[in-house]
C-alpha cells in the first residue's frame, strides 16, 4: 500500500499532473483568446448600455424615433435590452469631449472632420468611411431661419448684410453647425449667388466680412442659437434646415428661406472602437450604426426634419423638402481638410474677418 501511495505522488507523477492540468489551462485561455479576436455573437437576453455621443440639432430624432425603433428591433432579434446614454452638444465641442475621456460608444456629429479628430487621437481605428454612404446617415441644407410673414423681406444672403439686421449664427470653434453655416456662405458668393461676381475670393471673403458685422451674438451649438431666436433675439438665424422644421412641430411659427445657392450638409456616424471594446458592447454598437442606414431608421430622421440618404424612403418624402437651386457639397471647396484650412485657420479667411470685425468695435 505505501508502495502504491509513494508512486501516486512521486515527484515524476507530480510534475506529470501539472503539465496537464497547464495543458488544459492553456487550451482553454486559447479559446477565449480566438473568441475575442474573432468578434463574440451577440448576446442574448440582460441588458446592455450604449452611450451615445451626438450633435444637438437631432436630439429629437434620436431620442424620440431612432432610438426606440433601434431597442424594438434588438429585443426581438436577441431578447436584450438596449439602454441608451445620451449626450448632446456642439458637433467639435462634442468632438473634444470623445478625445478627452468620454467614453462614448458611438459617435454622431455634424461633420467628418470632428469623426477624423477622433481617429487622428487613435480612438476610431476601423475605416469608418466603408460604412454605406461613406459613412453619412443623414443630409439637411443651411438655410436662412425668418420671422412669421417675413416682415423684413429677406430673400437670400446678400439680404443678411443689410446694415443694422441682427444675425444668429453659433461659434464654429464649438459647433459643426457654424462651419457649414460659413462655408454655406463662402461657397454661394464664390459660385456668384450672394450679391458678388463668381470666382473672387476677395469679395466671397467681404460678403463674409458684411454678414458677419450684423452677428452679436455666437452661441456654442446650432440648438442653442436656434433657441436664443425663438425667445424673440435676432431678425434672421442661419441654421441647419431641420432645425426649423422641428421648431414649427413644436409649436414655433417662425418660417425659413432656402438661399438660390446652398451647401448639402452631410452628416456622419462613427462607432468608437477603443470604448465599445473596453465596455464589451461590440456587436450592439456595430448594429446600431449599421441600423441607422436602414428604411426603418431613416423614415425617423425624416419625421424630425432631416433628409434621407436611402434612395426609397427618399422617393417617399419629396413633398417634405423643398428643392434648391444650386445645391452643392463641401467638395466645391476642396473638401473639409482643405476647407478648414482656407477657411478656419490660423490665416483662414473667417480667421482673419473676423479678427479684424473686431478690432474695429
Amino acid at each position: 500500500m505505501q508502495k502504491r501511495w509513494n508512486r501516486i505522488f512521486s515527484p515524476r507523477a507530480v510534475r506529470g499532473a501539472r503539465i496537464r492540468v497547464w495543458s488544459v489551462f492553456l487550451v482553454l485561455v486559447g479559446s477565449v483568446v480566438l473568441v475575442s479576436a474573432c468578434g463574440s455573437p451577440p448576446a442574448v437576453g440582460g441588458s446592455v448600455t450604449l452611450v451615445l455621443g451626438a450633435y444637438t440639432t437631432p436630439r429629437e430624432a434620436y431620442a424620440k424615433a431612432v432610438i426606440p425603433a433601434f431597442q424594438k428591433y434588438w429585443k426581438e432579434k436577441t431578447g436584450q435590452d438596449v439602454t441608451f446614454q445620451e449626450s448632446y452638444q456642439g458637433s467639435g465641442a462634442q468632438a473634444r469631449a470623445i478625445i478627452g475621456g468620454f467614453e462614448a460608444d458611438v459617435a454622431a456629429l455634424s461633420l467628418e472632420e470632428d469623426i477624423e479628430k477622433i481617429r487622428e487621437a487613435g480612438l476610431i481605428t476601423h475605416d469608418w468611411r466603408s460604412k454605406p454612404n461613406g459613412g453619412m446617415v443623414t443630409t439637411s441644407v443651411v438655410v436662412i431661419a425668418i420671422r412669421q410673414g417675413n416682415p423684413l423681406g429677406i430673400r437670400d444672403w446678400a439680404d443678411l448684410a443689410r446694415p443694422n439686421l441682427k444675425v444668429l449664427t453659433p461659434d464654429p470653434s464649438t459647433s459643426g453647425g457654424a462651419k457649414w453655416n460659413i462655408a454655406a456662405l463662402y461657397g454661394a458668393a464664390l459660385r456668384g449667388h450672394a450679391g458678388v461676381a463668381a470666382n473672387d475670393p476677395e469679395a466671397a471673403a467681404q460678403v463674409i466680412a458684411s454678414v458677419f458685422r450684423n452677428v452679436s451674438i455666437m452661441d456654442k451649438g446650432a440648438r442653442e442659437s436656434i433657441t436664443n431666436f425663438e425667445k424673440g433675439v435676432g431678425d434672421v438665424a442661419i441654421t441647419y434646415e431641420n432645425e426649423v422644421l422641428v421648431g414649427r412641430q413644436a409649436g414655433q411659427t417662425y418660417e425659413y428661406v432656402i438661399p438660390t445657392s446652398t451647401i448639402l450638409i452631410e452628416n456622419p456616424v462613427a462607432l468608437v472602437d477603443v470604448n465599445v471594446d473596453k465596455h464589451g458592447v461590440r456587436p450592439v454598437a456595430e448594429a446600431f450604426v449599421e441600423f441607422l442606414s436602414s428604411p426603418v431608421a431613416q423614415r425617423a430622421y425624416v419625421t424630425y426634419g432631416l433628409r434621407p440618404l436611402d434612395p426609397v424612403v427618399a422617393g417617399e418624402s419629396t413633398t417634405s423638402f423643398p428643392p434648391v437651386k444650386d445645391l452643392w457639397k463641401i467638395d466645391f471647396l476642396g473638401g473639409w481638410p482643405k476647407a478648414s484650412h482656407d477657411i478656419f485657420g490660423e490665416s483662414g479667411i473667417f480667421t482673419k474677418t473676423l479678427a479684424a470685425i473686431h478690432a474695429t468695435k
